[in-house]
């Protein structure tokens, strides 16, 4: 999401929050969402896929949608409309690929109408037959899981992501020689993968409210938090969307536009900044001394929680806008004096859903086995599930599956370390002064950790990773 982009969304969501109609604003939210989707998508070399890597999104949507409705729900008159928009506003989209290549809202070359047509009919297809075997197929939500779980496994994982590519090159008629893992780059993909696993296990629980298809698509793709997140829950965006203000327009437009500008600043000035000095695979090389590679260690755990932070400032702002208050995000991570507080401040919304749908079905599954005894064993095989799955989450590498298992074994020690001071009742001894000297102690130690972990995160390969490391420490590989 680019400064135009930003700016636009801005005063679209402005424009957007002064209608007074609560169901022609949600409308309009939801047209915008659509736009947005294929407007934020970047030109791609494969032809004509920065076209059918969101329509591939949209399907997926509705496939889960039909999947998770009441089986005795009929669409409504609304659903019917919401879906003529939807259509209408694809059909203008199509219709743009034809117009000189300044005015499309996405790069492709003119759209082949067959292949449209036929794309079409083969979503509608597919949701069609999912209304009538969803009676019979009690597995057909976890089929789905499994279904957005593959895609994601083949856009992460390099090797498979190239094989992709060069497949879809050859469908294409482009030389399969010049594949590249960019040429998949579906952007937003990981946050609507875990929107949509979100509504599956909720209506596998019996948890999931009632949406119709506009509230839905509109949760699934809302525009301010497509590329960047934050990960909200359905329950809490339509809780959201439905119920009136309760403060005046001027009010969101100040609130929202304040932290517009935060995010502006963390993102563009501080983080955008630091990348220029921070470590990377090229600096590494330059530095010879540990004490300024421990430098550029530092800038960069900076340089990352900026720009993250700044990207999801701006996204809640762009939201407040809009008149939808989404989730916080980041909140003073790097203050915090143990890992486990870090990890409830930094990207909140991800660790809570790894928390959800990882960590506390793994561990209260665990608990009514062998296991049962040895409740150390059991905390310890969730984190290492929990925290190896957010590495992944990242990029399936070798780099990000370490830097899962650092963290998951960082919390693993900070938990036997608490447990055992709890029965010792030493966390509440001791004078004053030695409490402050222990809580510097502990964030000096929570931070050095959480930054010698962004070892594994920034550098591209194990081989430069472990020499970086290695060299923190005034060693080298020889």
């Amino acid at each position: 999401m680019g400064l135009a982009h930003i700016l636009g969304f801005s005063l679209g969501s402005v424009l957007i929050s002064a209608v007074r109609s609560g169901k022609t604003r949600s409308r309009l939210l939801y047209i915008a969402s659509i736009l947005a989707l294929y407007s934020l998508q970047p030109a791609l070399a494969l032809r004509q896929f920065d076209f059918w890597l969101p329509t591939a999104a949209i399907a997926l949507a509705i496939w889960v949608w039909v999947a998770t409705m009441d089986q005795q729900r009929k669409l409504e008159g609304e659903d019917r409309l919401s879906l003529a928009i939807l259509a209408a506003t694809l059909g203008l989209l199509i219709l743009s690929s034809y117009l000189p290549q300044s005015l499309r809202v996405f790069v492709s070359l003119p759209l082949d109408l067959l292949n449209v047509t036929f794309g079409i009919i083969l979503i509608g297809a597919v949701a069609w037959s999912i209304r009538r075997i969803k009676r019979t197929i009690r597995s057909l939500d976890i089929l789905l899981i499994v279904l957005i779980l593959t895609i994601f496994v083949g856009l992460k994982a390099p090797e498979l992501s190239l094989e992709l590519s060069r497949a879809a090159r050859e469908w294409t008629g482009q030389s399969p020689d010049l594949a590249s893992i960019l040429d998949l780059n579906w952007l937003g993909f990981s946050y609507i993968a875990f929107r949509l696993i979100h509504v599956l296990r909720d209506h596998q629980s019996g948890r999931l409210p009632s949406m119709g298809f506009q509230s839905f698509l509109l949760y699934v793709f809302f525009f301010p938090a497509l590329s960047a997140g934050p990960i909200d829950r359905a329950e809490r965006f339509l809780k959201d969307l439905r119920q009136e203000r309760k403060n005046s327009q001027w009010t969101l437009w100040w609130q929202g536009g304040a932290r517009i500008v935060r995010g502006l600043f963390q993102k563009y000035i501080l983080a955008d900044s630091l990348a220029l000095v921070a470590l990377n695979a090229s600096h590494i090389n330059l530095v010879q001394s540990s004490i300024w590679l421990w430098v550029l260690l530092y800038l960069y755990s900076f340089r990352i929680y900026f720009d993250f932070s700044g990207y999801t400032d701006i996204a809640i702002g762009i939201g407040a806008l809009s008149g939808i208050r989404l989730p916080e995000n980041f909140n003073q991570p790097y203050r915090q004096a143990d890992l486990g507080a870090f990890w409830n401040r930094w990207h909140i919304t991800l660790a809570q859903w790894f928390r959800a749908y990882v960590f506390n079905p793994l561990t209260r599954g665990l608990r009514k086995g062998t296991l049962a005894g040895s409740p150390w064993l059991i905390i310890l095989i969730g984190q290492l599930a929990t925290m190896i799955l957010i590495g992944l989450w990242h990029g399936i590498t070798w780099n990000f599956f370490i830097w899962g298992l650092w963290h998951a074994v960082g919390l693993f020690i900070h938990n036997r370390w608490t447990e055992a001071q709890r029965k010792a009742k030493e966390l509440t001894g001791g004078s004053s002064q030695l409490k402050r000297i222990r809580a510097l102690g502990s964030w000096a130690l929570t931070f050095n950790f959480v930054s010698l972990g962004w070892v594994w995160f920034s550098l591209p390969d194990m081989r430069t990773a472990w020499s970086a490391f290695l060299k923190l420490f005034g060693g080298s590989l020889g």
